[in-house]
């Protein structure tokens, strides 16, 4: 993974020391809340409901084992003994005292850390696609180029000051994990029919109160034109972007607007001016950051392999972590251990203190120091060797992190809800552990297959609900907390914003409800069909009459 060089290791501790100046203002009352406001929010930090929040920046997901050490560190000493792990693969901490945010900077700054444009009308937290350099489905590895894009989006002079936030992510797979058409700017790495790989570049996708699916603004973008292209787009952005209405500020409304043919003009417009500039980086600098994300040194004989069936046969939930939490790898012997944070009844997102330091460990010993936070929020260790599989279960077992429910009904997407959120109508967190024990307790998880649920607490969409197989939104009806849902969403290669089905329903009816409409699904589906591909096959109706054939 990438290392600072001294340019990025002197920006951190400034940018760190700064701030503790602008905190003992604060405390001191030289400074109001308000006028604190945007210095706090340009390193992370949040006023929520109950107390600051601090969110840390994990680029493209990555972390080493030292990396999670320290975070399991800051959790202990400085908050309550967890962090929180979000749909933007950054990690949370939702209790830390205000006196003690520098002190927790300058620590994150010792192992190449910050919480800097993790907030703020700037270029967010760069993700990408959790298997990176693992999959067996890689066209290319996306990482070298959302290295290329931190460095070039962080404190970039023009774009400090967006008419709303603004967040790019990358897959370099033809299966989309990174969820690339929700995005502000969404790039696929692909080959084109000569061969070449450049980029397909979608642009004006986002969710919240007015969601969108990204469109297609160029199919392929050579690989050495990446940095200017999204120098124009970002240029064109900036100029006509609406200021007057931070709702309809996104880049998405933007788009909408000009449509899609009339923006793509004036970013190529803008393009032509600048695409043999010095944006771009030279081949060297190009190389030096591939150089980073070289691949580790695997072996390639693996003989403990024929140990792994015996092991699966002797321990029935081996067997199942073994089925449902793994994905192939691109190198024989290895594969891809997806990390569960929705235990049964769990917050989702949610990690404590010592599990961080249990997967730091196993990291270190079992996967090449590597650990990925993915923007479902669970974690991966990419690069675990078959015959290592049994002792990684078991280590993670002894720290309650076993769980196999990845893209099962129970592997729940969640805001913080207004359990933490100042923004918020509802509490997510509730009703997320709470469809989580009802299909637990059926023991079904496994036949209903892949459901993706999503919830979020209010119109912001932080829980990505708009995109859930089953979306779950907040709203407030009168006082009361009641719960509306969407169907047929996806942030796959099939992406697309789910249809509200009709009327919300109350706390107490709404994982009732979610029961109804998988149990209907399995009444009606056919060979192997998910969720979403009965729901498309049958239709809206029958879905929206079991939900309401009560009424």
């Amino acid at each position: 993974m990438y290392q600072y060089d001294e340019l990025d290791s002197t920006l951190v501790k400034e940018r760190a020391e700064q701030f503790r100046g602008q905190v003992a203002r604060r405390l001191a009352g030289d400074l109001t809340e308000e006028e604190f406001k945007p210095l706090r929010l340009m390193n992370g930090l949040y006023l929520q409901l109950h107390s600051y929040m601090l969110r840390v920046a994990v680029p493209y997901g990555a972390m080493s084992s030292k990396q999670m050490h320290k975070l399991a560190h800051i959790a202990r000493c400085y908050d309550k003994g967890y962090g929180h792990f979000t749909t933007r693969q950054n990690i949370q901490f939702n209790w830390p005292a205000l006196v003690d945010v520098p002190a927790i900077l300058d620590e994150l700054a010792e192992v190449e850390m910050h919480a800097i444009q993790t907030s703020g009308n700037c270029i967010r937290n760069v993700t990408s696609d959790q298997y990176a350099g693992a999959a067996a489905d890689e066209v290319e590895d996306p990482r070298p180029y959302a290295e290329m894009i931190r460095q070039w989006s962080t404190f970039h002079p023009e774009f400090s000051y967006l008419p709303r936030k603004f967040k790019i992510a990358l897959t370099g797979s033809d299966q989309d994990r990174a969820a690339v058409k929700v995005h502000d700017i969404g790039l696929r790495i692909h080959k084109n029919e000569k061969g070449e790989t450049g980029f397909e570049v979608f642009v004006g996708g986002g969710l919240g109160r007015t969601p969108y699916i990204g469109q297609v603004i160029r199919r392929f973008l050579p690989k050495a034109h990446l940095l200017s292209y999204l120098e124009a787009v970002l240029r064109v952005y900036n100029l006509i972007g609406r200021r007057d209405n931070k709702y309809k500020a996104r880049i998405k409304i933007l788009v909408n607007a000009e449509g899609i043919d009339g923006f793509r003009g004036k970013v190529e417009e803008e393009w032509a001016a600048i695409k043999n500039s010095a944006i771009d980086l030279p081949q060297e600098e190009v190389k030096r950051i591939d150089d980073f994300f070289a691949p580790p040194a695997f072996e390639t004989n693996d003989a403990e392999n024929v140990s792994l069936d015996a092991q699966r046969s002797a321990d029935k939930g081996f067997d199942r972590w073994v089925r449902i939490n793994l994905a192939p790898h691109k190198v024989s012997g290895y594969t891809i251990v997806n990390v569960s944070l929705k235990g049964i009844g769990a917050i989702p997102g949610d990690i404590s203190s010592e599990q961080m330091d249990r997967v730091a460990d196993i990291a270190e010993q079992y996967s090449f120091n590597e650990i990925r936070a993915t923007h479902a929020q669970n974690l991966v260790l990419p690069h675990v060797k078959k015959s290592d599989l049994f002792r990684v279960y078991n280590l993670l077992k002894e720290v309650g992190l076993e769980t196999a429910n990845i893209g099962l009904v129970s592997d729940i997407i969640a805001c913080p809800g207004l359990d933490y959120c100042a923004l918020a109508n509802t509490r997510s967190i509730p009703i997320a552990q709470r469809i989580s024990q009802r299909f637990a307790d059926r023991g079904i998880q496994e036949d209903v297959g892949e459901v993706q649920i999503k919830i979020s607490g209010c119109i912001n969409a932080c829980g990505h609900h708009h995109v859930g197989h089953i979306g779950i939104l907040g709203v407030d009806k009168k006082g009361e907390e009641f719960y509306q849902i969407t169907l047929g969403g996806s942030a796959a290669n099939d992406a697309a914003i789910g249809e509200i089905a009709g009327r919300g329903f109350s706390s107490d009816a709404v994982v009732d409800a979610v029961e109804k409409l998988v149990d209907f699904y399995r009444e009606k589906r056919q060979d192997n069909e998910r969720f979403l591909d009965t729901y498309r096959r049958v239709g809206a109706e029958p879905f929206k009459e079991i939900l309401y054939d009560a009424a």
